[in-house]
This record gives structure tokens, C-alpha cells and sequence, in this order.
């Protein structure tokens, strides 16, 4: 574990794999130091963001002792996202992967996922444990507006849009499940860490 000066009120912790940046991120958050305002988890790294002011070298001197929970996770979960699997890019995928479009369903809902950071837009969770026969790789030419709902995948992660947004991923279906809500606390329904399994609604 390494951890970086980020700017002038905030560090940035080099983790090295994902489950440590979850379980550091939830030992933050457990001992909820003086001066901080917000982990954010990625990847490989938990940037920790302080008040201005704040003493950093002590705060970077205190998170390398901070005991790890054996296992990071968020909530009881699994969260369920339902699909119907009626993507515009169903058949596409199909023939990337020579299955059939029912093929390419039951194997996307069979797998165990979990959020390993989220991004790109409010509520956005990249969620990995995606077969690896569907790790296919982004649309050549991204789409200007993809609609809220829209289950996709890209390289090894598949994600459900929140919100309305540009996009390059492959999209397999539609969720009516909202992942983002302003009047509900907190707004995103997924956290790094939160084990999501997505549930078949049919194919048309």
C-alpha cells in the first residue's frame, strides 16, 4: 500500500488490487478519521479526500495501520436488476461471440457481479465478473444518447445507465429498475462493493 499527496487536501492510496481498495475503503469509513470529507474507491486506489487545512502527513501516516475488515460489502444484497433483453446490440454480440441471442441472456445473468467503482456519470457502477465468452469489445462509433436503464456491457464490466448520456457500450436489454434518484439517500442504489446479480425479463 502506498499512499500520494493529491493536491493540497487529499491523498491518494495505491491499493494494488480491488478487493483492498473495498476493504480499505470500508475501514475508512468505519473510522471515520478527523478532517476527512470523502473516500472515493476506484480499481486499484481509494483517493481520500480532506478538509482544507487538514494534516496530511499525519492522516498518511495513519491509514497504512487501519485494520481491514476480512471483506468488504455493501448492504445485505445482492441487488436485482431485472432485464429484458431487447438491446440494439443483442445480435451483435450474438454473432461477436457465436451464441444465440438466448445464449448470450442466460450466460449474462448467470454471472455473480460486484461493483468495483463507479464512474463516468452519477450512479454509473462498473460491475465486474462478467463471463469472460461475453468480454467484447466497445462500439466503434459511441451512440449520442443512450436511454436510463440500459443494460451494457464493454471489455470485462457490464453496467446499467442511470441516466440518460452518450455511450459506447454494447447494449443487451433494459432495466426499469432506477439505479439513480436524487430524493433517495444516498442517490445510487449501487457502492463500490455491492454484489448485483441481473435477472431475465425475456428476450424480444
Amino acid at each position: 500500500m502506498r499512499v500520494l499527496r493529491a493536491g493540497d487536501a487529499a491523498l491518494l492510496v495505491e491499493t494494488g488490487d480491488l478487493a483492498t481498495a473495498h476493504r480499505l475503503d470500508a475501514a475508512l469509513r468505519d473510522a471515520d478519521p478527523p478532517g476527512v470529507v470523502d473516500v472515493v474507491p476506484g480499481e486499484r486506489t481509494v483517493l481520500v479526500v480532506a478538509d482544507p487545512g487538514t494534516d496530511l502527513g499525519a492522516l498518511a501516516a495513519r491509514i497504512p495501520g487501519l485494520p481491514l475488515p476480512a471483506e468488504a460489502e455493501a448492504g445485505a444484497g445482492p441487488v436485482e436488476i431485472p432485464v429484458v433483453y431487447d438491446g440494439a446490440d443483442l445480435d451483435e454480440v450474438a454473432a461477436l461471440t457465436g451464441l444465440s441471442r438466448e445464449a448470450v441472456a442466460a450466460r449474462h445473468c448467470a454471472a455473480s457481479y460486484t461493483v468495483a467503482y463507479l464512474g463516468f456519470s452519477p450512479g454509473f457502477g462498473y460491475l465486474t465478473g462478467l463471463d469472460p465468452v461475453l468480454h467484447v469489445p466497445r462500439r466503434e462509433s459511441p451512440r449520442t444518447t443512450v436511454p436510463a436503464g440500459s443494460v451494457a456491457i464493454a471489455g470485462p464490466y457490464a453496467a446499467v445507465y442511470p441516466s440518460p448520456s452518450p455511450g459506447g457500450w454494447r447494449l443487451l436489454g433494459h432495466s426499469d429498475l432506477v439505479l439513480w434518484d436524487v430524493a433517495r439517500d444516498p442517490p445510487s442504489l449501487l457502492r463500490p462493493g455491492t454484489r448485483v446479480r441481473f435477472t431475465p425479463g425475456g428476450t424480444r
